[in-house]
């Protein structure tokens, strides 16, 4: 299937009709120094020197080797907002915009990967109450875009170092099924002597519901019985996040 835009990365020819064409196939000087240009920016200042479009331009140079992607990277900002609302961006919605084929998703994909994958590492066996901040940091690179509800739980120790992340549900877009009996059987499983709760609201707002509410005070009332605590319950939203011991509700 051709693509729109002349963007796609398979199956296109090399140039559009009406660019340059260099007879050794070789990428036009004006491409070649602009990639070059990007990467030396980069190397020398790092990611704080290239706004959102050019460091997505870095990534699609990879994906579309052979094509200016300038227009492409600006048209996935245009859709998506930011450089963290293009990379966690379901794979669905990104094919559906002209240009965006299988190895720039990949592409973005992978970045996602590494991203949650960082972000987690800094969290795991490791002491939370010294390292909240980081722990909120990962919430948000894992679960703020998420288009619908995910529900994780954080099992600590009884020194509260985080023994085990564990995504326990997905939902609908204003929903996710919990089950305090199911989050409880879990915790024991794992010897685990606290939790903290937390699920994202696609709505970007992260006000809780009653039933967010609810649930959350029947999972603590299930854990307290068996001697396990509840230390808190964040709902992340776009921008911000609430928890639920910092606004009385815990």
């Amino acid at each position: 299937m051709t693509r729109a835009n002349g963007f796609a990365d398979a199956c296109l020819p090399l140039f559009a009709a009406g660019e340059p064409v260099p007879g050794d196939g070789r990428l036009p000087s004006y491409i070649r120094d602009h990639r070059q240009r990007l990467r030396e920016r980069f190397m020398q200042g790092g990611a704080a020197a290239l706004p959102d479009y050019e460091l997505l331009e870095l990534l699609l140079f990879r994906a579309i080797p052979r094509r200016d992607v300038k227009p492409l990277a600006r048209a996935l900002l245009d859709m998506f907002g930011d450089f963290n609302g293009v990379i966690s961006a379901p794979p669905e919605r990104l094919g559906a915009l002209p240009g965006v084929g299988p190895a720039v998703i990949c592409e973005l994909k992978l970045v996602e990967a590494a991203a949650h994958r960082l972000a987690r590492a800094r969290v795991l066996h490791r002491p939370v109450m010294s390292g909240w901040d980081a722990l909120l940091d990962y919430c948000r690179t894992s679960m703020a875009h998420r288009d619908t509800e995910q529900f994780r739980i954080f099992f600590l120790d009884t020194k509260n170092t985080l023994i085990a992340d564990e995504d326990q549900a997905r939902g609908t877009v204003d929903h996710v099924p919990v089950y305090p009996r199911e989050v409880v059987k879990r915790a024991l499983a794992l010897n685990a002597t606290a939790l903290i709760l937390v699920h994202n609201h696609p709505s970007g707002d992260p006000t809780p519901s009653q039933s967010d509410i609810a649930m959350t005070a029947q999972i603590a009332q299930a854990a307290g019985s068996l001697g396990i605590t509840l230390h808190d319950h964040i709902i992340i939203g776009k921008s911000r996040e609430l928890s639920f011991r910092a606004e009385g509700l815990l």
